[in-house]
């Protein structure tokens, strides 16, 4: 074997290949790995790098990337080349090799804790289709939209990892016809495909974090899935926004992709106009080519393109912070649902099926306007390589449960 060939075998194109390397946290039952206990590794091929006993570093024998996340950029870069250079030079395989497992036998955990978790409503056509939907006969887009990333600040202790069950929200909601509210479970439950992005260097408070440092806060990216009640949102979100029909659950994926990983993905965001107020004006191509497919109980029912998006991450941190406000290690901030200008590329159930007015066919023969119980929802994503093919941003899935009784 030439020294620098790849081990462990990793075949050519393997979407969690070197190229990638996503951190995420894990349990395996066998005592090596810990007994149990929750450690971080970083997905290669189909395997898991235990990451403490090859780098001799207990940040990486906690339960979370907290304190990971907490040392910067250096450190992340640092990192991420000692783990390319152990799984590269066979000089290392001895040592290594030992701390690899088979991915199908550990379990995934979420893998930091979620500080704070603000969403945001990026993609022009989705905020033009559901203009469109609610407001047929006017502008679809508000007056303020293209003048800033509009956002909710939604509720961390809610965000679960991929697998998590999702019970079936309760709450008040208007039936059709009614002058006043009624109170039951959800009857328009429906999915939000969306690219979330983690934290990791906090900001004080009062210091806004300029658009050209996004890359010494921002560790990396998951998938999310923004669970929504379209008919307890539609009753209580006005005057002041999302509420109860969002705060229930929140769906991300295990794996943390680096953003170091997705350099051969970035791509300029689309052209602005009017242009943006000073702070959020450009300075680096932070627009991503991710390609994302929504699968409603194994089939997949959209494709939509993170690159369309309107209003890119580095502008969603600026203004996240211009008013001062702090960030700390794990937060997270999304893009609200991504869709794209085609049919075939909208990111949420209540487009795709036009606010229930055009319900989808599945293979079965069955049909949906909402979700119903039951219903497993699959969101994936793909990125241009490095080295060329595509890396994988992994799945985040959900399950939908009956609601509990009142």
């Amino acid at each position: 074997m030439n020294a620098f060939d790849p081990w462990p075998p990793v075949p050519d194109g393997h979407p969690f290949g070197l190229a990638n390397l996503p951190f995420g946290v894990f349990s395996h039952s066998s005592a090596g790995a810990g007994a149990g206990a929750r450690r971080i590794g970083v997905a290669v091929g189909e395997q898991v790098l235990d990451v403490a006993p090859v780098l001799d570093d207990a940040v990486f024998a906690a339960p979370t990337l907290d304190r990971f996340l907490a040392r910067g950029r250096a450190t992340w870069s640092e990192t991420r080349a000692r783990i390319t250079e152990l799984l590269t030079d066979a000089h290392y395989q001895g040592a290594v090799s030992a701390h690899l497992l088979p991915r199908s036998e550990v379990t995934l955990h979420l893998p930091f804790t979620v500080a704070d978790y603000v969403d945001f409503y990026c993609s022009l056509d989705h905020a033009s289709n559901v203009g469109r939907i609610f407001r047929p006969d006017a502008e679809p887009l508000l007056p303020n939209w293209r003048h800033l990333p509009v956002g909710y600040h939604g509720r961390a202790g809610t965000v679960v990892v991929s697998g998590t069950p999702v019970v079936r929200p309760c709450g008040q909601r208007r039936p059709p016809g009614s002058d006043g509210p009624a109170y039951g479970p959800s009857a328009r439950l429906d999915v939000e495909a969306e690219i979330a992005f983690v934290v990791g260097v906090g900001s004080p408070l009062g210091e806004p974090v300029p658009i050209d440092a996004f890359a010494e806060h921002v560790f990396g990216v998951v998938l999310l899935n923004d669970w929504s009640a379209r008919d307890i949102q539609a009753w209580e979100y006005q005057p002041l926004g999302p509420f109860l029909g969002k705060s229930f659950a929140t769906s991300i994926s295990p794996w943390v992709v680096p953003l170091e990983a997705l350099a051969a993905a970035r791509v300029d965001g689309p052209a602005q106009d009017p242009a943006p107020l000073p702070y959020l004006r450009r300075r680096e191509a932070w627009g991503l080519d991710l390609e994302i497919e929504v699968a409603l109980d194994g089939e997949v029912v959209s494709r939509p393109p993170f690159a369309t998006m309107y209003w890119t991450a580095d502008q969603m941190l600026a203004h996240l912070t211009v008013n001062g406000a702090s960030t700390r290690p794990g937060d997270l901030f999304a893009s609200g649902t991504v869709s794209g200008p085609e049919p075939g590329q909208r990111g949420s159930l209540i487009e795709l099926t036009w606010n229930g007015a055009e319900p989808l066919t599945l293979p079965d023969g069955s049909t949906r306007t909402f979700l119903e119980d039951g219903d497993r929802v699959t969101i994936s994503a793909t990125a241009p390589s490095a080295t060329g093919g595509l890396l994988s941003l992994g799945d985040v899935t959900g399950t939908i449960h009956p609601a509990h009784p009142a």
